[in-house]
């Protein structure tokens, strides 16, 4: 499912193909999955250069206070990232699956925490786009989850796909704010 943000239609466009391309998680019947575009009036470059660092998600997550990794920044690295209040959880233990520089795609997956978001992983990949004729870039993010006794399947994407698009949102804040600040952001 591709959910409309910022403008975004289902169209059969760059998006779908990207989606079906590197947006694959096995479902299983008691998970939930979904896929959000947000289009940023920023260059690759920059928008890479936030989402690439899972050492520092808190650069662009409102949510995040704090963030310590364990090892090096490679595959199978773990970071425990603390929760600012107001959510239902204070920490999230989480591990590196995929950095890819080359084809701009980052995957994690929750490996513990006091939270409810079991089995929890995630794909963002960024894209390059021209926005009113100018460099941007398209981000999409999707992921499974599984569905928390009491509640809906609903109920479950509903609240995933809040935190992304909070987190989307500021992603997009931020770079456009450090575009402009470079000379190549929206005037």
């Amino acid at each position: 499912m591709v959910n409309p943000m910022n403008g975004d239609r289902r169209t059969g466009g760059p998006e779908e193909a990207f989606i079906t391309r590197h947006h694959r998680h096995d479902v299983r019947d008691n998970q939930c999955t979904s896929s959000l575009v947000k289009h940023i009036k920023a260059p690759l470059p920059i928008v890479w250069s936030l989402v690439r660092r899972f050492d520092q998600p808190q650069r662009y997550k409102p949510f995040v206070s704090r963030c310590i990794v364990e090892g090096d920044l490679r595959i199978g690295t773990v970071r425990e990232v603390n929760v600012k209040s107001g959510l239902p959880a204070t920490t999230s233990k989480e591990r590196l699956e995929l950095l890819d520089d080359e084809e701009h795609i980052f995957s994690m997956r929750i490996v513990g925490g006091d939270h409810r978001l079991k089995n929890y992983s995630s794909i963002i990949t960024v894209h390059p786009e021209t926005i009113d004729g100018r460099p941007g870039t398209m981000v999409i993010e999707s992921f499974v989850v599984d569905v928390p006794d009491g509640n809906t399947k609903d109920e479950t994407c509903y609240f995933v796909e809040a935190l992304i698009n909070c987190n989307l949102k500021s992603l997009a804040d931020v770079c456009e704010r450090l575009a402009v600040q470079d000379g190549n952001g929206p005037h």
